[in-house]
């Protein structure tokens, strides 16, 4: 089992603070972990700071226990895969080549068999077979951010962070994309975190929603039955909304007079 526990943590740029004195605990028995919340709260520069990506101005985030600062980059980078939103314009290659790129830290001298399998295995997954030797320039945006996924899947680490990866997804492949993490997270126990804006798709979804709301402070963080309330939607969003139950999770209907 990992574990990844925040402590006291406040974060930000320059004289303005994004995240403050944030306390969270996640383990691998947590299942999909979906973090929602308006723009501007500090999802990103969250799992940004859990893959010591940005140093926090106080407090720290623990791995297993160790200060992540204090853990060797190569070694972090075997424990916990990040999936972030990129532009398709920054990435000159192909398909294969983008994806190869997750296995990066764990080659030796060159590519072995296992690496050329967890390739291609997270390239079917995504279903990008048809598209391997493509480059990223010939994809649609909706394709580039399954690129995206796959090279996070490749790089098969015991955490996996994805910064919005079901932005530019139409809903069959939103849908697809979390069922996928939901099953990798339950059946391999992997502890796997998500920022999503879509409030539903997190609430049906997710074993656990975590609710970031201004000014960049934790609402709430429980199983979607618990937190995704009229309440906590008011107060992270600002807007009135109706839940009601489907297959036994809650579903929101905003009131558009509200808005």
């Amino acid at each position: 089992m990992v574990r990844i526990d925040i402590e006291n943590l406040t974060c930000g740029y320059g004289d303005t603070t994004v995240l403050s004195d944030v306390n969270l605990s996640f383990s691998s028995e947590d299942g999909l972990i979906c973090i929602i919340g308006p723009n501007g709260v500090g999802k990103s520069t969250l799992v940004r700071c859990m893959d010591n990506l940005i140093a926090p101005t106080e407090g720290r985030i623990l791995l297993d226990g160790e200060d992540i600062r204090e853990v060797d980059r190569k070694h972090l980078a075997d424990c916990i895969g990040f999936v972030q939103t990129m532009s398709s314009a920054q990435t000159a290659m192909t398909v294969f080549e983008a994806v190869s790129m997750g296995r990066y830290n764990r080659l030796r001298w060159r590519m072995g068999k296992e690496d050329m399998w967890m390739i291609d295995k997270a390239i079917s997954v995504m279903g990008l077979d048809d598209l391997k030797g493509k480059y990223i320039s010939e994809l649609s945006a909706g394709q580039f951010q399954k690129v995206m996924i796959a090279r996070g899947l490749a790089q098969d680490t015991e955490v996996l962070i994805l910064d919005e990866p079901t932005s530019n997804l139409d809903i069959h492949a939103q849908v697809f994309v979390t069922s996928l993490l939901k099953e990798m997270a339950r059946t391999q126990n992997r502890l796997i975190l998500m920022i999503c804006h879509d409030v539903n798709i997190a609430s049906k979804m997710a074993d656990k929603v975590l609710i970031l709301a201004s000014p960049g402070k934790v609402l709430d963080y429980g199983t979607p039955e618990d937190v995704i309330n009229q309440e906590n939607i008011k107060e992270a969003y600002g807007v009135e909304c109706d839940i009601t139950s489907h297959e036994g999770r809650p579903n929101i209907l905003i009131k558009t007079d509200s808005v």
